[in-house]
């Protein structure tokens, strides 16, 4: 069955600017151009369309999603059963949520005790599961699946005070950040403030810390174009000005 922009759009629950908007940006090309020049879409560029609204829903950057879709190696068949797992992990991180706040309520009322660490379990989780969701293939590949393990339990062990430190701080390194990029200067003392913030953010994270690994982590944010877009989205170029100041933190290139 074909479809034009309207129908299309109406059936995916999108506005039609958005299918000729990934049209534009060559992520879903229409199969044809009619004689009255409306683009018709096919049943190919029907399941494109889902996945990308798939990888949407796990929160993927549009970039990285064309990336995904256009490659060449794509294959729609893998990708569905790595959304299935990836949602299946949303449903649990959702079940954890509102049980947490059933229990709130539960303690409000009086009926139970609730210790404070419980109030934020289900926070940690949904931060443990989101940066799986996002990068969870790749680190495990970089680092090793028990590396990783080690630190989702470092962050799900992590007290009131502590998940509360870790947020501010990582607040604080890319408003560091973003200060030190418009001096231009990796070198700088703004810039190397922000190489230690970051350093001091992955600590809370990491099992040990090396500067070997630190290293390769910034240079990871260039190499990796979703990390790239998370640090560049105010200012393009900031993901490889981190590596260039971690880098020389570190002393290692």
């Amino acid at each position: 069955m074909e479809y034009t922009v309207q129908k299309l759009a109406r059936m995916a629950g999108v506005s039609p600017r958005t299918l000729r908007y990934y049209d534009e940006i060559s992520m879903l090309k229409p199969a044809r151009i009619n004689s009255s020049g409306y683009r018709i879409y096919g049943q190919a560029e029907v399941d494109r369309l889902q996945q990308i609204l798939f990888y949407r829903e796990l929160g993927v950057s549009l970039d990285s999603i064309k990336d995904i879709v256009t490659a060449p190696s794509f294959n729609g068949a893998q990708a569905l059963k790595e959304h299935r797992e990836k949602l299946l992990e949303k449903r649990e991180q959702l079940d954890v949520l509102i049980s947490n706040v059933e229990k709130t309520i539960a303690q409000s009322e009086g009926r139970i005790m609730m210790m404070d660490q419980e109030k934020f379990a289900g926070f940690k989780q949904k931060l443990v599961d989101d940066n799986e969701a996002k990068y969870g293939k790749e680190i495990r590949e970089k680092y090793g699946a028990e590396t990783v393990n080690k630190s989702n339990q470092k962050v799900k062990g992590m007290s009131q005070e502590q998940f509360a430190e870790v947020t501010k701080l990582g607040t604080e390194v890319i408003e560091t950040l973003q200060a030190a990029f418009k001096t231009g200067d990796p070198a700088g003392e703004l810039a190397q403030k922000a190489a230690d913030l970051h350093r001091q953010w992955l600590c809370f994270y990491w099992d040990s810390y090396t500067k070997e690994a630190h290293a390769g982590v910034a240079q990871m944010y260039v190499d990796d174009p979703r990390f790239t877009a998370y640090y560049d989205e105010q200012q393009p170029g900031t993901a490889k000005f981190l590596r260039d100041a971690v880098h020389i933190y570190t002393g290692i290139k």
